[in-house]
């Protein structure tokens, strides 16, 4: 081979390497330059992951949810009802899926517990079996007001019977007790780390004067707007929100009274979270006061008065609280059959009910949003 044909071909290899290195440099290059584009989009990517660590390590606070209905009345009709279908249960057939779908439920219980004869249609002093407490359990109330003008109808012993039965089945009771500081005193309920102090007061309405807790008497806790001030102010520093029973009002009569403003308006100023009202027998209306809730009346929930649209008609309450407050109200219309049972009503049917409250709402799926 000459030398001419040798310097060629060396020439030729080495252009060759030239292109090669090059070719491959640029391969190197361009896997590790990232575009404008690409940049954006990967950061884009690492905040979304720094949000969701971000939710991670600041979790929702905890929740609770709280059914309050009207007054229950488990004695003349009901309990023959009872009787009959040989069901102490038989009144809360048709709710106790809704009634356990809460962590606890509420409600005025009208009437004494104890042994004793059976009452009678058209008698108006109540007495229920003691069967009544294990069914009202059953049913997830943890939690009852006896600040009412029925629960005393027995005197002292269907009062002391009656908190006795209701220790056995470790419900909570409020707005009576052994004297007049018991009575008064609140009751603590906790759960989900979210502490409620519940607080019941009764008008006297027609009750006579020794149905009210006195010093060394059993009885119920009259109302007194100067006095709820102060137990409200008190027991807001003992927990998360206060709740106020209020059994109050003129029976069967569409609106509020004065006094029944006046004293849910007063117990709302001194810091309770909401007033659940009772007694009228019938719907009342409801307000927003001071950016709180106030429902005057919410109906019968259990009880034997067949003779009206509006006393078979009532209302239950779903909330949903946290340790700062309320965060929605749910409204339910229900509607009484067979003297006892209440039944819940759905597409539309007790709109009309809702309505009565003068709120503005939202249809859910399981009732009434209040807005």
């Amino acid at each position: 081979m000459t030398s001419k044909k040798l310097i060629v071909i060396t020439a030729i290899t080495a252009l060759i390497l030239v292109l090669g290195l090059f070719f491959l440099a640029a391969l190197i290059w361009d896997s590790n330059v990232i575009s404008f584009d690409k940049v954006g989009a990967r950061t884009e990517k690492a905040f979304e992951v720094g949000r969701v660590t971000a939710n991670k390590l600041e979790p929702e606070p905890p929740e609770i949810i709280i059914v309050a209905v009207g007054d229950i009345m488990l004695s003349r009709v009901v309990e023959q009802k009872m009787l009959e279908h040989k069901n102490f249960n038989y009144p809360f057939l048709k709710t106790a899926d809704y009634l356990k779908s809460a962590d606890l439920a509420f409600g005025n219980l009208e009437t004494a517990i104890m042994a004793g004869r059976i009452i009678k249609t058209g008698e108006i002093v109540f007495r229920s079996d003691p069967k009544a407490t294990e069914v009202l359990k059953d049913n997830n109330f943890q939690i009852v007001s006896l600040a009412n003008n029925h629960t005393p109808n027995f005197g002292e012993k269907g009062l002391k019977d009656t908190f006795e039965y209701l220790n056995k089945a470790d419900i909570l009771y409020v707005g009576a007790g052994e004297n007049l500081a018991q009575a008064r005193t609140p009751k603590y309920t906790k759960i989900n780390d979210i502490k409620i102090a519940w607080l019941a007061r009764t008008e006297q309405l027609y009750a006579p004067d020794n149905y009210a807790a006195g010093a060394k008497s059993a009885g119920t806790a009259f109302w007194n707007k100067e006095e709820i001030l102060s137990a409200v102010a008190e027991a807001k520093k003992q927990a998360d929100v206060v709740f106020v029973s209020m059994h109050a009002g003129t029976e069967y009569a569409d609106e509020p009274t004065e006094d029944q403003m006046a004293f849910a308006r007063t117990a709302i100023k001194a810091g309770a979270e909401i007033v659940i009202g009772h007694h009228p027998h019938v719907v009342q209306m409801a307000e927003k006061y001071q950016g709180k809730y106030i429902f005057y009346s919410l109906g019968n929930f259990i009880f034997d008065q067949m003779w009206s649209k509006e006393t078979r008609e009532g209302l239950a309450l779903k909330i949903t609280l946290t340790k700062t407050g309320i965060k929605q109200i749910v409204a339910t219309p229900i509607l009484i059959e067979d003297f006892c049972q209440p039944r819940i009503l759905n597409d539309g049917e007790g709109e009309g009910i809702v309505e009565r409250l003068g709120l503005e709402t939202d249809k859910g799926a399981e009732g009434y949003i209040i807005k």
